[in-house]
C-alpha cells in the first residue's frame, strides 16, 4: 500500500502530458487568435477604430490573459511543485525571455509609439520567477495573496509610479500607452490562482482523473498548439497580419468618414502624452465643436487658415479644461 505522501507526490512525477491541459492551452492560443484577427482587421480599415479596445472585445480579451496566465500558473506548480528542476526551468525562462525581447524589437520599429515594452511574455518570464517563491505556499493564501495583487491597482495607483522605469508594475496613475500591456500588478494574480488550483488538484487526486479523460479527436489540433505554445505565439500574428495585407491589395478597405478620421488623428496625437480614457473624451469633445460649428470640411481639407487655426486653439483649449473637470469630477464620485 502506498502511503499517503507517495500518493501526494504520485500526480507530479508522472511524464504523462495531461491532454486536457495542452486542450485548454490551445484554445486560448485560438480565442487569442480571434481577438488578434480582429485586432488586424481594425489596423488596416476594415473595422471601426477602437473596436477592440472597448465594449465586449476589451472584456474579451483580458479573459483570453486571465485564462493563459492562469495556465502559466498551474503548469508552473506541476512542473517544480515538488522540487525546481532548475535545468528546464532556465531553459524554458530563456525561451520566454527571449521571445518577449524580441516582441519589444519587432514592436518598437513597427508601431513606436504604442510599441510592447511589458507585454504577456513578458509578464509570464517575470511570473515564472515570482512564482518559485509560493510553490510551498498553501492554497489558501496564494489565493489571498492573489486577490490583494488584482485589487493592488484599485487602491494603489499614485503618480509616482509613472516613471517608466516602474511601468512593469502596473501602478502608474496615468497607464502609459501600448498595443499589449500585461503588468504584475493585476495580472501575477491569474498566474497565482493557477497555482493554487493546481495545489489543490494534487491534493485532490485530480490530475489523474483528468488525464483518463478520453478527447474527441477534433481536440488534437488544439493539444498540439498547446504543446508548442510558445512558437504559436509568435507566428500566428506575423501570418495573420500576411493575410490581411494580402487581402487589402485585392479588396482595399472602404475610405473612413472625415469623422472617424478626424477624430482617430486627433487621438494617436493626443495618447502620446496621454491616457486613453481622457483622449477618448478630450477628442470627442474636439469633434462634437468641429460638427456643431460647421467647420468639419474646413478641418477635414487641411486647407492652411489662420483664423481656422485660432479657432481650433481655442476650441483644443475649452475640450481641455472639460475633459479635465469631467474627470475630475468622475474621480470624486
Amino acid at each position: 500500500m502506498y502511503s499517503q505522501a507517495a500518493s501526494e507526490q504520485a500526480p507530479l512525477r508522472t511524464r504523462r502530458r495531461i491532454g486536457a491541459i495542452d486542450a485548454a492551452r490551445g484554445m486560448a492560443l485560438l480565442t487569442m487568435a480571434i481577438y488578434h484577427l480582429a485586432w488586424d482587421l481594425e489596423f488596416f480599415g476594415y473595422a471601426p477604430h477602437g473596436m477592440t479596445a472597448e465594449g465586449g472585445w476589451r472584456l474579451f480579451a483580458r479573459a483570453i490573459a486571465s485564462s493563459f496566465l492562469f495556465l502559466v500558473g498551474f503548469s508552473l506548480f506541476l512542473a517544480h511543485g515538488k522540487g525546481i528542476r532548475w535545468q528546464s526551468f532556465w531553459r524554458r525562462l530563456a525561451m520566454v525571455a527571449g521571445a518577449a525581447a524580441l516582441i519589444t524589437v519587432a514592436t518598437r520599429l513597427a508601431t513606436p509609439g504604442s510599441f510592447i515594452f511589458f507585454g504577456i511574455l513578458h509578464q509570464i518570464a517575470l511570473a515564472s520567477l515570482l512564482g518559485l517563491a509560493f510553490l510551498k505556499v498553501p492554497a489558501r493564501w496564494i489565493v489571498l495573496i492573489a486577490v490583494a495583487v488584482i485589487v493592488a491597482p484599485h487602491v494603489l495607483r499614485n503618480p509616482l509610479f509613472d516613471h517608466p522605469a516602474f511601468w512593469w508594475l502596473g501602478l502608474s496613475a496615468d497607464p502609459p500607452r501600448s498595443n499589449d500591456y500585461v503588468p504584475v500588478f493585476p495580472w501575477f494574480g491569474a498566474v497565482l490562482l493557477g497555482m493554487a488550483a493546481a495545489r489543490l488538484a494534487v491534493a485532490r487526486d485530480w490530475l489523474e482523473r483528468v488525464a483518463a479523460w478520453s478527447l474527441p479527436s477534433w481536440s488534437g489540433i488544439l493539444q498540439f498548439a498547446g504543446r508548442h505554445s510558445l512558437a504559436v505565439y509568435l507566428i500566428h500574428q506575423p501570418v495573420l497580419i500576411a493575410c490581411v495585407w494580402f487581402a487589402a491589395q485585392l479588396i482595399p478597405p472602404a475610405g473612413i468618414s472625415p469623422q472617424a478620421q478626424l477624430r482617430q488623428s486627433c487621438e494617436q496625437q493626443c495618447m502620446n502624452d496621454l491616457s486613453r480614457a481622457f483622449c477618448e473624451r478630450y477628442c470627442g469633445c474636439v469633434l462634437d465643436r468641429t460638427e456643431g460649428e460647421g467647420k468639419l470640411d474646413q478641418v477635414y481639407g487641411g486647407v492652411p487658415d489662420p483664423q481656422l487655426d485660432g479657432w481650433l486653439q481655442e476650441t483644443a483649449a475649452a475640450c481641455t479644461a472639460e475633459t479635465m473637470r469631467a474627470s475630475n469630477e468622475g474621480g470624486n464620485q
